[in-house]
């Protein structure tokens, strides 16, 4: 059973600006089975309860109560079941002797990024702890969220409602029905309750990966979403620290709303190797490739080609200059190695194509080292995504990237090659994107994008786009596909952009 816990109407509260009848509608329109009325120190009256039924016209079924919210010595609490209004001040203390049955809940307790203490949490008085609320950030909100864990009491979520954008977002869910004020208090203090959130576990070689969609969705049709990214040994946890700070300055210097952005950086739990960031809406830009999906693919590519001109425009330099060569350097001769381990008959081709990429990207630094910036590193569809924060509003379409952790300081023509070199090799399978959709349509937009760029970038992009290719070989070899048409195909491409 999904209830919202925590609402303030116009009615009873000043602070309100949302009706109890539109915090009826909007809670039946969520699907939630109920709603409780909390106004600051005031209990609504049966009387009262019933004419909002009679008003909404909703089902017996529907749950309306009322608790009310309480200013008191340890915070606001929130008191279910006390059957009569409670003046500010009291105490929590005198709350619990006055109303043993009553159910106590420590309301937003991280509010203004309050840090919240272990015995504030466990305090004995209370019977549970509202972690999500809408009066959390989304770091709060994941701080609620892993004290829970960590420490194991009784949580709840509410919306702490003011306005019709922000109704009904939080509902908690009981295991067991509820019809009355008494009952809800019950429940509560038996822990027979939770916050309503969505959980989808993945995991990989060295990560373990948990993505979390909190409440319902809102005005603007997105949930708050939290991906938790836990690292298995010190090496990946070290790797995904940097990634972490290139996102970080990339958010921090303007990738943070509008058409281009990246996930919002949380929090860092280094105890634990875990790292936790916002969550993205939409598809990758391959599977809407894939789907046909609008906006149409040609303003897809467009908007992947400006993200990545924007980037490059910002001039970031996080991470050391010096990296890149040394990389690549390793790199390279690993993806010869691939071809001379399984003794491939295009080993020799592999090696030098990977030869004049080496001596290229080494003059192209040494002669360009003012123009290097951060590069995404990894630039290609299916860690581009696109998305919409409402669906009935193009205007609100913006596009992200993920994954920085092969992100250097390096020349700009890197991402684009790069990208080419993974746009035609993902998209071959896919019938028409390429002839639709070419990638010229995304370097086009790219320049158009970047406006000046240095004398030979074009050669500058062919270089990287062989690299690119190689690097895409040597993985086909790593899974077996050594012998398939795609590896030729990949090879020739590489070939092709050094000029035979």
């Amino acid at each position: 059973m999904l209830l919202e816990l925590h609402c303030h109407s116009s009615k009873h509260s000043a602070c309100s600006a949302v009706s109890p009848l539109e915090l009826v509608r909007i809670a039946r329109a969520k699907a939630l089975q109920g709603i409780v009325i909390t106004e600051h120190h005031y209990l609504w009256s049966d009387e009262e309860l019933l004419d909002l039924r009679r008003e909404a016209e909703v089902e017996s079924r529907f749950v309306i109560l009322s608790g009310q919210e309480v200013s008191t010595d340890v915070g606001h609490v929130l008191v279910y079941g006390a059957g009569e209004s409670v003046p500010p001040g009291t105490t929590l203390a005198a709350l619990r002797k006055a109303f043993p049955a009553a159910a106590l809940v420590l309301a937003h307790p991280y509010r203004g990024g309050r840090v919240v203490a272990d015995a504030d949490l466990r305090n004995p008085v209370l019977d549970a702890v509202e972690i999500f609320s809408g009066n959390h950030t989304v770091r709060e909100n994941c701080r609620g969220l892993v004290d829970w864990h960590r420490l194991k009491f009784t949580a709840l979520a509410g919306t702490d409602s003011h306005s019709p954008r922000l109704a009904a977002v939080y509902p908690s869910q009981f295991d067991h029905p509820v019809g009355s004020a008494a009952g809800l208090a019950a429940e509560i203090r038996a822990g027979r309750c939770r916050p309503f959130f969505k959980e989808i576990p993945k995991s990989g070689a060295n990560l373990d990966l948990l993505e979390i969609t909190i409440g319902t969705k809102g005005e603007e049709e997105s949930r708050p979403r939290l991906i938790f990214r836990s690292y298995g040994d010190p090496s990946a946890w070290a790797k995904a620290l940097r990634a972490y700070a290139v996102m970080e300055e990339i958010h921090r210097r303007g990738f943070c709303a509008g058409p281009f952005r990246v996930p919002a950086p949380i929090d860092r739990e280094p105890d634990r190797m875990t790292l936790v960031e916002e969550g993205l809406r939409g598809r990758s830009l391959y599977d809407r490739l894939k789907l046909g999906s609008p906006p149409g693919g040609a303003e897809m590519l467009g908007l992947a080609a400006r993200w990545l001109a924007r980037l490059h425009a910002l001039r970031l330099r996080v991470t050391p200059v010096e990296e890149f060569v040394r990389s690549e350097e390793r790199r390279l001769a690993r993806y010869v190695r691939q071809f001379e381990r399984v003794r491939h008959p295009m080993a020799g081709a592999a090696a030098k194509i990977a030869g004049r990429v080496r001596r290229a990207e080494a003059r192209i630094v040494a002669a360009g080292g003012g123009s290097l910036v951060q590069c995404h590193g990894d630039y290609h569809p299916k860690n581009i995504f696109i998305g919409q924060d409402r669906a009935e509003d193009g205007e609100t379409r913006f596009v992200s990237a993920i994954d920085f952790e092969g992100s250097h300081v390096a020349p700009p023509a890197f991402d684009v090659g790069y990208f080419l070199a993974q746009y035609g090799n993902q998209c071959a399978a896919l019938p028409g994107v390429l002839a639709r959709y070419p990638g010229a349509l995304f370097l086009k937009a790219y320049r158009d994008g970047a406006g000046g760029l240095p004398r030979g970038f074009t050669a500058q992009v062919r270089i990287f786009r062989a690299r690119g290719d190689l690097s895409i070989a040597s993985y086909l070899i790593s899974v077996g596909k050594g012998d398939s048409a795609d590896l030729r195909r990949v090879m020739r491409d590489a070939e092709e952009a050094l000029g035979g």
